[in-house]
């Protein structure tokens, strides 16, 4: 069993990678894969929109974004945080979730389990979650909530989520839920 983990946040160790973290401890501690993708250390240039993927199926941009086409086929179940600034999703992960664009007729993710986790200084978590689920649910993902939906929080300074013990113990869920639905559909 082989889950993914996208962090989308710039901040080394952010409130967003930090829950992203909790939510991959189940699959770790029974043992299963985890790939955990930092957008901070690799380079993905946003979509050109120039459509020669539809001609060749391959995306001509030269990045990193190779290295995620590989983990969305490597996965069984695939979980997303992103910080929210300006009420939505960031542009970072964007540019991940636009690009997926060039494997969209593969569909990669397709049948897959998946979870959204959005953390931010006010308002627009629930607009991220929307933004995510929306992205997973064209994608033929299926969508999993933690206890109510994906995992939504509230903190600024970076470590401020390391206060908030239901915040962890709900990233730690939505994981969890992951994780039993993948167990089904495997056995």
């Amino acid at each position: 069993m082989k889950i993914l983990g996208i962090s989308g946040t710039q901040r080394p160790n952010g409130n967003s990678e930090i829950l992203l973290k909790h939510s991959l401890k189940p699959f770790k501690n029974k043992g299963f894969e985890t790939k955990h993708i930092k957008l901070s250390e690799i380079r993905v240039n946003p979509c050109k929109g120039c459509e020669e993927c539809n001609k060749s199926g391959v995306c001509i941009i030269k990045d990193d974004m190779h290295q995620i086409y590989e983990a969305f086929r490597w996965c069984d179940g695939i979980i997303i945080s992103s910080p929210v600034y300006s009420r939505n999703i960031c542009s970072q992960l964007l540019a991940i979730l636009d690009r997926h664009y060039a494997v969209k007729n593969e569909r990669p993710l397709e049948g897959k389990f998946g979870g959204a986790i959005a953390v931010g200084r006010g308002a627009g978590q629930a607009i991220t979650i929307n933004a995510i689920y929306n992205w997973m649910l064209s994608c033929g993902v299926i969508c999993v909530p933690g206890e109510l939906n994906g995992v939504t929080a509230k903190a600024s300074d970076p470590g401020d989520i390391l206060q908030q013990k239901e915040a962890l113990r709900q990233a730690e869920i939505l994981g969890t839920n992951i994780l039993k639905l993948i167990k089904k559909v495997k056995n």
